[in-house]
């Protein structure tokens, strides 16, 4: 009896000798390989926001991806006010350290949206957001936006890209979803999202985003076409949130108060 009690507490003691062992590699690995992990984070997020300006070209480098985006401004907007603001108000020195995601789920950084506003879907939006912006000899040239919200399935995470009337669209895409395969996750096919080349977000008034997903198609003498896309084929619910989700950012609770003030020189 007494050596089996002697062979179960040394089986123990191996297992947690193993267990203490195999924990200690693991954290190390993982502390070693953090750096590598935010590198490629942060290669990815420059990726996919060049993808969405129509500035990627296709099997790019590394080096070239970080060329590119070095051409852009990351900045900080009060999405209330409209007005730039210092890295050190959300407790970053580098702007392109701010998670607006993250920031999403504190309540004091973020606002809860009510049911009957919350178009996309998102319950909270952060009050502060990051932009990229790419000026050419003093003019802005374009405007890089993220925005986010819900599908059918999932949340969708993008980016839009303006022209430099903070109006016309230069390009969409979607670097995050779950949507199906074949039928929402039709977001990432190259022909649909060409088509929101050139649509116009908002009318001559500029008072509240105009973009629509017409089901069926756009025709071609559709009355206000300029604002219009072709719906996914067989996806109402993914297009009808694709539709609510850019209305939703390009809005009076999104970056409308922020463009306009960049269509106007105030900021």
């Amino acid at each position: 009896m007494a050596k089996a009690k002697e062979t179960v507490s040394r089986t123990l003691m191996v297992a947690l000798v193993l267990s203490i062992a195999f924990s200690v590699v693991v954290s190390t690995a993982a502390v070693m390989l953090r750096p590598a992990q935010v590198k490629n984070q942060n290669l990815d997020l420059r990726s996919n926001m060049l993808a969405a300006a129509g500035m990627l070209e296709s099997g790019a480098s590394a080096d070239e991806i970080e060329e590119e985006f070095s051409r852009f401004t990351v900045r900080l907007v009060d999405l209330d006010t409209g007005e730039y603001v210092e890295p050190s108000a959300v407790g970053v020195e580098d702007p392109m350290k701010y998670d607006m995601y993250k920031a999403s789920s504190d309540p004091e950084m973020s606002t809860n949206i009510l049911s009957a506003a919350d178009k996309a879907g998102i319950k909270r939006r952060p009050n502060v957001a990051k932009v990229f912006t790419l000026e050419e000899d003093g003019e802005l040239v374009r405007v890089v936006l993220p925005i986010h919200g819900y599908g059918l399935w999932s949340t969708l995470y993008g980016f839009v890209s303006l022209e430099g009337d903070a109006n016309t669209i230069e390009g969409l895409g979607f670097y995050d979803h779950a949507e199906t395969p074949g039928l929402g996750g039709e977001v990432d096919n190259p022909r649909w999202k060409r088509q929101w080349v050139g649509k116009q977000v908002y009318d001559d008034e500029f008072e509240e985003p105009q973009i629509r997903l017409v089901k069926g198609g756009v025709s071609s003498d559709a009355a206000n076409k300029e604002h219009k896309v072709d719906a996914l084929s067989g996806a109402t619910l993914t297009s009808r949130g694709v539709e609510n989700l850019v209305n939703y950012w390009m809005g009076d609770q999104g970056f409308e108060p922020y463009l306009q003030k960049l269509r106007q020189g105030e900021v």
